[in-house]
């Protein structure tokens, strides 16, 4: 790939990013909790469904917000930003890699394991 390629490949990249208003980071995930008594859906055996997007932390630490069900669509769209941000900024990364090489310098190739 020669250097014009690359810019332009990685403009191309650049333009199609997602709002950076619409991003989040974390797991949605789908709970069902039950109360221990008083709550008749509970003693049915049916439980309360929740949708609870997870976050972690460095250290260990988690998060845990609860997501109203009007909101999942939301958040499922904003994971995806997320994830395609994620991906176009590693190969933008990769873009740049061919970038900072000097022009016209060989490509190193990995050589074979029968060497």
């Amino acid at each position: 790939m020669t250097r014009r390629q690359a810019i332009a490949a990685r403009e191309r990249l650049l333009k199609r990013l997602p709002p950076m208003s619409e991003v989040l980071r974390g797991s949605l995930i789908e709970r069902l909790t039950r109360h221990s008594g008083g709550c008749p859906k509970c003693a049915r055996g049916e439980g309360h469904r929740q949708t609870v997007l997870t976050i972690s932390y460095a250290g260990g630490r988690t998060r845990q917000f609860s997501i109203p069900s009007g909101q999942v669509a939301q958040v499922r769209r904003w994971l995806g930003n997320y994830q395609k941000l994620k991906a176009k900024i590693e190969a933008v990364c990769e873009l740049n890699h061919i970038l900072l090489r000097p022009e016209g310098a060989p490509r190193k190739t990995r050589s074979g394991a029968d060497d």
